[in-house]
């Protein structure tokens, strides 16, 4: 019998990598030199916590979530990837749950409770 994994079931794949800076003077300079890095341009920026390169790091201007940063996942349908992931034992720390924009009730990101290795680790629904 084949195992369920949650990137074949809900196409869980890697949306961004967050890093953690002291101040929106060092976010723009990490985000820059990370755009230089890898020949890509700045994100959209629709928060003003963070600054992007691309859509790949997101780099946050004073502190955040994580001892060392975050790391974004997505998933087609996160409620289903959420109850997935509860019946397998996993806590979500509900504090950090955001709601979709558009009024359905439905959860647009919620990060897990417990760090891995300095990182906090989100799901968020895919474009």
């Amino acid at each position: 019998m084949e195992q369920e994994n949650p990137v074949d079931l809900f196409d869980l794949r890697v949306a961004h990598v967050g890093i953690n800076t002291d101040s929106p003077e060092e976010a723009s300079r990490v985000a820059n030199l990370i755009c230089a890095l890898l020949g890509i341009e700045r994100g959209e920026e629709p928060f003003p916590v963070s600054a992007f390169s691309g859509t790949l790091v997101e780099v946050m201007n004073n502190g955040g979530r994580g001892e060392k940063g975050h790391i974004g996942l997505h998933v087609n349908d996160i409620d289903r990837a959420v109850a997935w992931y509860e019946a397998r034992g996993v806590e979500f720390d509900e504090g950090s749950r955001a709601l979709c924009p558009d009024g359905s009730g439905r959860t647009y990101l919620i990060y897990f409770k417990e760090q891995i290795a300095g990182f906090a680790i989100h799901l968020t629904i895919a474009d």
